[in-house]
């Protein structure tokens, strides 16, 4: 996968559906910066962040996804990629459903995803190196860059969405103490059911990441 790497840019997410639509880039293909001025959130937020942190957004065509991947829970897919490769290099992060990366109790990025014809564009922010308050930072050192190249190397054999799941459905217990959200309503995690597709069942209503 080509990485485009840029000092600065307004949002890596904005900049790459802008190259998609306009045939300047194609899938599979990864946007990254060094700092960035107007990210993009879950739920409309925005997404900011210093100068080392993690902004990345990256294309992929839905023919690279795994079968038996539901559209619906890429958000949960790509995330956990990249939590277990973090993960393998020492951190203690977790991933909360869907799509938050945490340490402890604190929330250190976000993953978003956005389907533009058959191209899933997914984007990714991180605290690597400095954070907001009420938020948390990644426990070891870790170039952004770097980070970059070691995530598009995972794209050359992808695990199956069976994979991913197995190892996921042993870490959701982790979210249970904390609450999702589904149409703008907090929706608590402590009695939640993981059903094999990745989403949630919650009071009798069956719940999507959305993201």
């Amino acid at each position: 996968m080509d990485i485009h790497w840029f000092e600065s840019l307004d949002s890596t997410q904005s900049y790459l559906l802008e190259a998609l639509k306009t045939s300047k880039l194609s899938a599979p293909v990864c946007i990254g910066t060094s700092s960035q001025a107007f990210g993009k959130g879950s739920r409309g937020n925005s997404w900011v962040g210093n100068e080392g942190n993690l902004f990345i957004s990256l294309a992929l065509a839905r023919s690279m996804l795994p079968v038996d991947l539901r559209l619906e829970s890429s958000s949960i897919y790509l995330a956990f990629l990249m939590k277990e490769l973090i993960a393998s290099m020492g951190s203690k992060v977790w991933l909360k459903w869907p799509n938050d990366f945490y340490l402890d109790d604190k929330k250190i990025g976000g993953v978003i995803t956005n389907l533009t014809g058959d191209t899933l564009v997914c984007g990714i922010g991180i605290n690597l190196v400095s954070a907001p308050e009420n938020f948390g930072k990644m426990d070891i050192p870790i170039s952004s860059y770097e980070l970059t190249k070691a995530y598009s190397n995972l794209f050359v054999i992808l695990p199956t969405w069976k994979q991913i799941f197995s190892k996921f459905q042993i870490e959701f217990e982790n979210s249970r103490e904390f609450f999702t959200h589904n149409n703008n309503e907090k929706v608590a995690l402590e009695n939640a059911v993981l059903l094999e597709d990745g989403s949630l069942l919650c009071d009798g209503q069956r719940i999507f990441s959305l993201r």
